[in-house]
This record gives structure tokens, C-alpha cells and sequence, in this order.
């Protein structure tokens, strides 16, 4: 009997599920709070709610994390230096106070433009290595020549054996400065993933473990550890990714669509034929746009803790994030009181920030550059809950509402309020917390747009779940307005919107929304087992892509049956026949991907590989004036002993 471990580090929770290999069941789960900074506890507490039994027959082990993402959205990667080489005509703010801009590059046929200048490369190197941790690199089209990135490279290593990062080897992509983000933001990771993956290594290890161990990209597939390591940027967005994958392989649906509901957001997602349709740009990360291939997603800020609130008789839902009024009566002793106790705002006032069920938490971020009226409203806020009556009472005036978006936007002050999550405990439908909390919470925001408790939880399940079918139908209907489509499912009709693949809803409250879907869409719905812990089935579930992408043109459009140039990762290749040149492309693609799956660990028993080509052949023109082949390998995950 063996069995494989999947685990998942998000947000929030930490989830780890037992896959039996046989029958490709999911037999065991388990749930722990994620630990901060360091993930190890999390990661521990849920292996440890699992049978150590069945955890020593483990023979591969899965991971999905939110550590990429977080990392570059909280600003906490390494330290980069990055050097741009060629005619870059830089606008836009750079990542980094650490660059170089040189003499270099090539143009769109791969012929050098410039000599690269070395000496400048050689001079700022030794100027920066010790104040980086890693160097970044990217030279325009490197995509058709990458020459100048390769030397640049050797003459870091030779110099200071530091990691550095080729823009090539992450994307075949045009956008030169795009891929120098994108190497700028891997090098940035490299030191903080191959923390993340030796602590998860060595935990495997000490419970008797031997295990191949892999991780989850952005594409919805699995990479080996060896590889993860090289290219971790290819980690970011992992979460939705896992959601993904896990809810086809939970639901037995090899084309689905994936509604995901999360704290913070809702994300949407549709898998076909067990390969995730991928975005045509680049994933786009903490405001920096990449290279990077990802899943197509439709996220929007409404998730189970998006903030209730009201002002008139208008009740909006989000975008930002609170503490559920349920959970803060938990945390918090004192706070049904509190809660009880706090008086409504007046007309004039009431606002998000001013609610009879908002509260604020001071929390342990230092106050680095705030000013004298956020000073003075912060030092009014108690580590406990703090109302804006409580506040006012010690400082003698209401602040205004631009003081609390700031403090919350600098999260040196966190809010408690009504939720999507207190409107499920009101109405009995998702009752782990305190249902007192909630039920007092929609009292309050009920009596304001004169409504009772019930009628205001079911206003705000009735709503989610409008929003949820429009963000799916959206997805959909790629270039129709959302807000055009929002209206339609405020209208009473007997038309529906109808959605021919299955949908299948992953996440914490989304057993409350089966029947609301249903009502709404023309779509079989999908509620599986263990949707709970979706992503660490979808890091179980995940089978190893490799997509291989080859650029065939003619070197002269003034002779364009004389010579072929062949443009890929491995580099610029040249044929006198095109025949020999797509020859060569097909070849050159289907070896690497083989060899990509072997050296992930991946069975090259199973392995399907798809060639597509699409072709411009102007009139007249005896062979294509452009040609582009993906090659597109899937494989599944070796789980079998080695032998011989």
C-alpha cells in the first residue's frame, strides 16, 4: 500500500490530505493555522492530524504555498541587483535601487546591435555584490539571441558565485522589461522558497518519510523540487491554481468551471480535458506585470470575511477584508459587550468606517510614516477592540474616514466588522463561531435598512451568490461589461444564463450556496467532498505540463525562401529548408519536454505530447512568412519504486 501527501500553506490554514495511490481516493484530511513568519508549525500541526501509520508508506509528497505571493506583496524577498542590456527605454519605476543599463543586445533576427560592455557589467558587480543576495539579468531580445545575458552571467559567477537569472530562461516572450521583472522577482525568491522547501524536506525526513517531493506551479501543474528551486516565481498564484485542479479531480470532471471562495476574494477558473485554460498575459503580481504563464482566473474582492456594511438604505458587500463579528467574540471576551453596548452612528456619519458593527484593532506593525492625526487616532486604539465612540471619547473629535483607510492600508490598525460569514451564522448554515455576535451584528445593520435579522442574512446569501454567478458568467463572456451582466440577475424572469460544463464550488461557506446557484444558473453544480481542502488536492491531483514554445521566420523578408532561422529557449538555429527547419523545431521541442518530465521525477510511461502549429503564409508566399509550435507534454507523477 503507498499513499501521497499533499500539503497546502495558504493564507490562513494550513491543509494536508492523504491520497490513497491505488484508487486515487482521498482517504484522510487535515487543517492547521498558518504559522508567520516561519511556516513549519502550520505544516506540522496538520501532518500531525494525520495517521503516522499511512504517513510512512508516503511516496510522494505535493506542495502548495502562498509563500511567492505573499513574499512580493509584502515587499520581504532577498535583496536583487539587475542589469538591463540594450536599447531599454525605461519609464517606469524599476524593482530595485540596485541596477545597471549597458550597451548590448541584438535585434528581432538574433544580430547583435552593440558590443555588450562588459567592463561597465564587471565595474558595477563588484560595487554591489554584498549588498544583494542575487543578480537578475535581461537583455533585449535575448528571446531570439541570448548571448549577451549568458556572458553577463559568467562574469557574476566568476566574480561573486551568486545565484543570477537569465530573463530567457523564464520566458520566450517579447517585453523586454517584462521579463526583467520577471527574472528581478525569481532571483528575489530563490533564497525564501529554498528556505520554505528545506524546512518541508526536512520535516518529511524526521517522520521516516522517503518521499519524491514536488511543488505547485501557476499553470495548474507540478514541478520537481530540483527545478522549483531554479525558476520559484512559477509558484505565484499556486492557490487558485491548487483550487483548480483539486476541484476536477474532487468533482471526477475532467472539464469544469471552479468557483473558489476564499476569505479575502472569489476566484473563477475552468479546466478542460484535465489541462487548465491559461491566460494569454502574464501573471501580474503586487503591481508588477510578468512573464510568467498562469492559469485564466476572474478574481474579484468578495470573499466569506468581505465587509458588510451599510449607509442609507443601500447595503454594499467589501472589497475590503475584516474580522468576522463571530470570530472577534471568540478571540475577545469582552467584545459581546462591547458589541451590545456600542450606539449607531448617525445618518451623516454612517459610512465604512463608521458602522455600528465596525471595531478596530491596533496591531504590532511598527508606525514608521505615519502622521500626527493617524498618531493621535492610533494611540486612542487599545489592543483589544476599539469602537469609533471609544475613540472619539479619547480624543474628542470623530476622525476623518481617510485616517482609518490609511491606518488599514499601512495595517497598522485592523477592523472587525460584518461578514458574509456572520450572515451564514444567523441563519444557521455555518455555525463554527459565535452565532450571539452575528445575530446582534444584523439586528443592527437590519434595523437601518428596516429589516429584521433573517431577512438581512438572506438579503446578503442572496447577493454573494448573484455576484458569484455574475463573476462566472463574466469569465465567460470575455469583453462584456460585468456591471451590464449584474443587472440581468437582478430581473425576475424565467430566462437563465446556461453554463455547459459542471460547476464546482470550492471553499469554507460554499455548501450555504448550492441550491442559490442553482436557482440562478441553468448549470449542473458541484458540491465535492473534502472541497474544504481543494487546494491540497489540487497539489496531489496536479499533473506535470511542460510547454515548449518555437518561433520559425525567414532571416530575409526579401528572400524568404532562402534561409529559416529557428527561435527557442535553447537558442537561434538556422536552416537552409524550411521542411528541416519545422523538422528540427518538432524534434527540439518534444526532447526537451521528455527530458523536463525525467528529470521531475515524472513517469515517461505516461506521457502525452500535443504539437500545434499555427502558420502565416501571405499570398503568393511558397512557405510562411511566420511560424509558431507549442509543444504541450502532460504527465502524470511516477509514485512507483524504482528499480534495477
Amino acid at each position: 500500500m503507498s499513499y501521497s501527501l499533499g500539503i497546502d500553506a495558504g493564507g490562513t490554514y494550513t491543509d494536508a490530505v492523504l491520497l490513497d495511490d491505488e484508487n486515487e481516493t482521498i482517504i484522510e484530511s487535515s487543517k492547521s493555522l498558518t504559522s508567520y513568519p516561519d511556516p513549519l508549525e502550520g505544516i506540522r500541526g496538520a501532518i500531525d492530524g494525520l495517521d503516522p501509520d499511512r504517513l510512512r508508506e508516503v511516496k510522494v509528497v505535493s506542495v502548495s504555498t502562498t509563500l511567492s505571493t505573499n513574499s512580493i506583496l509584502e515587499g520581504t524577498g532577498s535583496p536583487v541587483a539587475l542589469i538591463l542590456i540594450g536599447n531599454f527605454d525605461i519609464k517606469e519605476e524599476l524593482p530595485t535601487k540596485h541596477y545597471l543599463q549597458v550597451k548590448g543586445g541584438h535585434d528581432h533576427n538574433g544580430i547583435e546591435t552593440n558590443p555588450l560592455d562588459t567592463e561597465s557589467i564587471k565595474d558595477f558587480v563588484l560595487k554591489v555584490k554584498n549588498k544583494v543576495s542575487a543578480f537578475a539579468i535581461s537583455s533585449y531580445f535575448s528571446v531570439r539571441n541570448h548571448d549577451h545575458e549568458l556572458c553577463a552571467k559568467d562574469i557574476i559567477t566568476e566574480l561573486t558565485g551568486l545565484p543570477a537569472i537569465c530573463s530567457y530562461e523564464l520566458s520566450q516572450d517579447l517585453g523586454a522589461f517584462e521579463r526583467a521583472v520577471t527574472a528581478f522577482l525569481n532571483a528575489q525568491l530563490i533564497p525564501v522558497t529554498e528556505r520554505f522547501m528545506t524546512t518541508v524536506e526536512a520535516e518529511i525526513k524526521s517522520r521516516g518519510i522517503d518521499a519524491k517531493v514536488f511543488m505547485l506551479k501557476c499553470d495548474g501543474s507540478v514541478i520537481g523540487i530540483q527545478s522549483a528551486l531554479k525558476k520559484p516565481i512559477e509558484s505565484i498564484f499556486s492557490g487558485p491554481a491548487g483550487s483548480l485542479v483539486g476541484a476536477s479531480f474532487l468533482a471526477k470532471s475532467e472539464s469544469c468551471a471552479v468557483i473558489d471562495v476564499g476569505g479575502t476574494s472569489t476566484d473563477i477558473s475552468v479546466i478542460y480535458n484535465g489541462v487548465p485554460e491559461m491566460s494569454d498575459a502574464g501573471a501580474v503580481v503586487g503591481g508588477w506585470k510578468t512573464r510568467v504563464k498562469a492559469i485564466k482566473m476572474e478574481t474579484s474582492a468578495m470573499g466569506g470575511d468581505s465587509h458588510v456594511w451599510v449607509k442609507g438604505k443601500d447595503v454594499n458587500i467589501g472589497p475590503r477584508r475584516v474580522i468576522p463579528l463571530c470570530r472577534a467574540a471568540v478571540l475577545y471576551p469582552d467584545f459581546l459587550e462591547q458589541l451590545k453596548a456600542n450606539p449607531i452612528p448617525s445618518k451623516m456619519r454612517l459610512g465604512i468606517n463608521y458602522q455600528p458593527t465596525k471595531f478596530y484593532l491596533r496591531t504590532d506593525y511598527e508606525a514608521i510614516e505615519a502622521s500626527s492625526e493617524e498618531m493621535e487616532v492610533l494611540e486612542a486604539v487599545k489592543k483589544g477592540p476599539t469602537s469609533t465612540t471609544e475613540i472619539f471619547n479619547r480624543i474628542k473629535k470623530y476622525p476623518a474616514s481617510k485616517i482609518f483607510d490609511s491606518l488599514i492600508q499601512k495595517r497598522l490598525l485592523q477592523p472587525i466588522g460584518f461578514t458574509l460569514t456572520d450572515a451564514l451564522h444567523v441563519l444557521e448554515e455555518y455555525t463554527e463561531r459565535n452565532v450571539e455576535a452575528a445575530n446582534i451584528g444584523a439586528d443592527m445593520l437590519g434595523s437601518i435598512v428596516d429589516m429584521d435579522r433573517h431577512e438581512f442574512a438572506r438579503y446578503i446569501k442572496r447577493e454573494f451568490a448573484k455576484n458569484m454567478a455574475c463573476d462566472l458568467v463574466s469569465f465567460f463572456l470575455d469583453g462584456v461589461e460585468k456591471s451590464e451582466i449584474r443587472k440581468i440577475f437582478d430581473i425576475q424572469s424565467p430566462a437563465k444564463f446556461k453554463i455547459e460544463v459542471p460547476v464546482v464550488l470550492i471553499g469554507g461557506p460554499v455548501s450555504a450556496f448550492v441550491n442559490e446557484m442553482q436557482e440562478i444558473l441553468d448549470a449542473e453544480i458541484i458540491l465535492p467532498e473534502y472541497s474544504s481542502v481543494g487546494n491540497a488536492a489540487g497539489a496531489l491531483a496536479a499533473k506535470g505540463i511542460r510547454r515548449f514554445e518555437v518561433l520559425i521566420r525567414p532571416a530575409s523578408m526579401a528572400a524568404p525562401d532562402w534561409e529559416f532561422l529557428v527561435f527557442s529557449e535553447h537558442g537561434r538555429s538556422n536552416f537552409y529548408e524550411y521542411q528541416e527547419a519545422l523538422d528540427y523545431a518538432v524534434n527540439l521541442g518534444e526532447t526537451t519536454v521528455l527530458n523536463y518530465m525525467k528529470d521531475a521525477g515524472l513517469d515517461s510511461n505516461h506521457i502525452k505530447i500535443d504539437v500545434k502549429k499555427e502558420e502565416i503564409i501571405p499570398q503568393g508566399w511558397k512557405t510562411p512568412m511566420e511560424t509558431k509550435l507549442v509543444i504541450l507534454g502532460v504527465g502524470n507523477r511516477n509514485t512507483e519504486p524504482e528499480c534495477c
